[in-house]
């Protein structure tokens, strides 16, 4: 019984499986940041296009 406790409380596989959701979920905000930015500035460069036609 103290055997599977001990080796219960030092499995850290799902503070690592959290971990590397963490890291994957603030890519995703980073990546959703900046093309949100870059589509803005290309929807100004294609209006301006548009206009010069």
């Amino acid at each position: 019984m103290m055997n599977a406790l001990k080796s219960f409380l030092g499995n850290e596989s799902g503070a690592t499986a959290i971990e590397y959701g963490l890291i994957a979920a603030g890519i995703a905000v980073a990546i959703v940041t900046v093309l949100g930015t870059v589509g803005t500035d290309l929807v100004t460069q294609f209006q301006a296009v548009a206009d010069a036609l």
